[in-house]
């Protein structure tokens, strides 16, 4: 019989909760293309990033962190950092969805990696090594790959969202690096989806004139699974890892949820890759990975 999950070592627990992690994650993709079959994607990030700033504030008074920020500055850097992190990626990833497969939109997503550390070199001054510039080449053969058939129909916008969105990511785990933030990561984490969230009422209220969750319940287990499940629950798990596990080893981890959202994608949407597409998706999960086996990369936040 195997032990109690008490009785493991830290490293073994955060493994474990890696591969939870990934499937939450990886999941999440599919589940915010269910909720966007009959909610509006405005209304949709309103309500997920509503209810997952909720589930992450519950946890972390639950452990009794401190979500207090004094300093004005601090604020400041919470909000620019929310702006890339939570408010750009999230109004780029379910318009992405919308006029591109699942699948395609969850590997595009996570070629941040790359972006992140082509990012640092101008501005934290981090070397562009040749293991970064091949995981470049590799990145660019992947989406070569991937978006060529695609763009002798039409101009791939769904792709080019998605790489938008990775992009955006990439800004904000750069910007937070090189503000030097002090605090809880946690709480910093809390209040940018709390920023994300009144910025995007204010989109919300603009484009859409109002909360519209009128929906069946495939597209409500869709919006209520990613927010509380990709957007509060994965959140939390992420920092119980990075806290047992070094930030290189945790970011290669979730390198398996684009998989899993491409798995879980087939499975539930009835999407079918094409042999093409696996080539592509194989060079750019390559690349990913290089980049973060080197633990002084710029990569040191997941989704």
């Amino acid at each position: 019989m195997s032990p109690p999950f008490h009785h493991l070592s830290d490293a073994t627990k955060a493994r474990l909760l890696l591969v939870v992690l990934c499937i939450g994650w990886g999941t999440a993709w599919v589940t915010m293309r269910m909720a966007l079959d009959q909610i509006p994607p405005f209304s949709m990030r309103v309500a997920t990033l509503s209810l997952g700033a909720s589930v992450l504030t519950g946890f972390a008074l639950w452990q009794r962190r401190n979500l207090a920020v004094v300093h004005r500055r601090t604020w400041i850097h919470i909000c620019m950092a929310s702006l890339f992190n939570i408010v750009a990626f999230s109004v780029f990833t379910p318009f992405a969805q919308l006029s591109a497969e699942t699948s395609r939109v969850a590997i595009m997503v996570y070629t941040m990696p790359i972006w992140a550390a082509m990012l640092a070199r101008p501005i934290l001054g981090e070397r562009l090594t040749a293991t970064r510039i091949a995981a470049l080449a590799l990145c660019v053969a992947g989406m070569t790959i991937l978006i060529s058939p695609l763009a002798s129909v039409s101009v791939p916008i769904g792709i080019m969202l998605a790489v938008a969105a990775a992009m955006s990511w990439a800004a904000g785990t750069v910007y937070l690096k090189w503000a030097k933030l002090e605090g809880d990561p946690m709480a910093i984490t809390v209040w940018q989806l709390v920023f994300g969230v009144v910025v995007m009422v204010i989109c919300l209220t603009i484009f859409e004139g109002g909360l519209n969750l009128n929906a069946g319940a495939w597209s409500l287990f869709g919006l209520i699974y990613s927010g509380i499940i990709g957007s509060g629950v994965c959140y939390f798990l992420w920092f119980g890892i990075v806290r047992r596990l070094p930030a290189s080893t945790a970011a290669l981890g979730i390198l398996a949820s684009p998989v899993i959202g491409v798995i879980t994608a087939m499975i539930v949407l009835g999407e079918r890759p094409t042999w093409t597409d696996a080539i592509g998706f194989a060079f750019m999960l390559s690349a990913s990975a290089i980049v973060v086996l080197r633990p002084e990369g710029a990569t040191e936040a997941g989704r």
